[in-house]
């Protein structure tokens, strides 16, 4: 129950399902400003030590029981480089430390709040990005998904979002319940990926230190999918014939979209030194699912560098669970079957909360001009109130947002990045997880393990 300051705060929002909370880390000291401009990097990293330390303030209201949990609870481009990690981020690209100029406007990333487990395990998340952790000046606004608040709000709320993450560049979103009913409100992530003219969603899975592999699989693999179209949002009806009913559906792609998923899954591949490996069933579908295939083909003209080997969809599954890869894999792929895919890949790495979702609209020149992170996995229900879900993919999923954010000029965003992943991935290492990754840790343990290696990365790379 809200007590009634907490009800007047409620009422003093507008509009009432959003609330903005600002998260800043005051100027350092002279002597300390100095010290972290002359900070040198961090052995084996391309990425400067964050720069933005001390205490930090909170300003503005909260708005929903939801977020008072969440606080109880513990543009301009640089030059890349090829990616010299030893843990391969196919949807990152490394940045120069030499960049020759950072913003300095205030982060500002769209929270998408969800149900059940999802909306827990993005309350974890949130434990990480707090700024006296990252000493990462941001802006957090709220925006209430569940599927009550959609409901009540007849997907207003989702058209809002849509709206502040397409100003903002960035969004957090938590699994949301899609009703099944077909009058209901429907998914949100559809309208979300329409609204912010979403192109590519890309779901990698990697290698978890300490956790064995299906199949011998050790490099990583990058599904690349539509984001819009084909199954998704299709037209359907059904119809009496002969006494019996028949069903019909009428799905669509465009070629804008075919063309970003082969331009960006070749992008990809040539970052992690990967190949381009499988494609959708053309001999089938020449007219429909050829128009992807012909720019593939178009893209690896482009691309000649990059190793191609288109495989029909059918023989994709088949090879990734008949034979491990020697190298990198980017799968592009239908709606539809880069969902069915990435399902697939998550668990031959362990868990399908091993790794990030995200979502990427593109400028003319395929840079990302909005993304929209999230966990790839739904609500589960089933793991509600029981504090043992992996959080994983949703504090991931933060990491790569900032990764974005860094990549735009945001000062302290591509290092606190990094020391997510690696955080992440070296908890799991040293035996802290979740039971899903036959471990025995809580929810709030695992996350408080990352939250105290980050720190301590963080600090550490500020006084190199």
């Amino acid at each position: 129950m809200w007590s009634g300051e907490q009800k007047a705060s409620a009422i003093r929002c507008s509009p009432r399902w959003r609330t903005r909370r600002t998260r800043t880390s005051p100027s350092c000291s002279p002597q300390w400003e100095h010290v972290a401009a002359e900070a040198a990097t961090p052995a084996g990293s391309s990425i400067s030590p964050g720069s933005q330390w001390g205490p930090w303030t909170r300003q503005g209201k909260m708005c929903s029981s939801r977020q008072n949990a969440a606080r109880r609870a513990p543009g301009t481009s640089c030059a890349r480089q090829p990616s010299s990690r030893s843990i391969a981020f196919p949807h990152q690209e490394q940045l120069s430390v030499d960049c020759a100029a950072m913003s300095s406007e205030q982060l500002r990333i769209i929270v998408l709040e969800g149900d059940e487990t999802g909306q827990e395990l993005l309350e974890q998340a949130l434990r990480v990005l707090e700024p006296d952790v990252l000493k990462v000046d941001l802006e957090l606004e709220h925006f209430d998904l569940s599927l009550e608040n959609r409901r009540e709000t007849s997907n207003e709320v989702v058209t809002e979002a849509a709206a502040a993450m397409r100003e903002a560049r960035f969004g957090l979103k938590a699994a949301t319940i899609t009703p099944e009913g077909k009058d209901d409100v429907g998914s949100p992530n559809r309208l979300l990926r329409e609204a912010i003219d979403g192109k590519v969603i890309i779901r990698t899975g990697r290698r978890i230190p300490g956790v064995t592999p299906v199949a011998g699989v050790h490099y990583p693999i990058a599904v690349v999918r539509m984001a819009v179209g084909d199954a998704y949002g299709a037209e359907e009806r059904r119809e009496q014939q002969n006494g019996d009913e028949v069903a019909y559906r009428t799905e669509k792609i465009s070629r804008s979209v075919c063309r970003a998923v082969a331009e960006y899954s070749f992008r990809t591949a040539e970052r992690i030194h990967g190949r381009v490996y499988g494609g959708p069933k053309w001999t089938v579908s020449p007219v429909y699912e050829g128009m992807l295939k012909e720019e593939l083909d178009a893209a690896a003209e482009r691309h000649p560098e990059v190793q191609y080997t288109p495989v029909l969809i059918d023989a994709t599954y088949a090879g990734l669970i008949g034979g491990a890869a020697d190298a990198p894999l980017v799968i592009p792929a239908l709606n539809r079957d880069g969902d069915c895919l990435s399902d697939l890949v998550m668990p031959m790495f362990g868990s399908i909360a091993g790794a990030e979702s995200v979502l990427l609209a593109f400028d003319e020149d395929y840079d990302a001009k909005a993304v929209m992170a999230e966990a790839p996995h739904g609500t589960a229900p089933a793991l509600l109130g029981k504090d043992i879900a992996n959080p994983m993919a949703m504090i991931l999923a933060g990491a790569a947002v900032l990764h974005y954010a860094g990549e735009l000029g945001h000062d302290g965003c591509d290092t606190a990045s990094r020391a997510i992943y690696e955080s992440v991935l070296e908890a799991v290492a040293t035996g802290v997880r979740t039971p899903d990754l036959g471990g025995h840790a809580a929810t709030s343990e695992f996350t408080t393990e990352v939250i105290s290696r980050v720190s301590t990365k963080i600090d550490v790379w500020s006084s190199l």
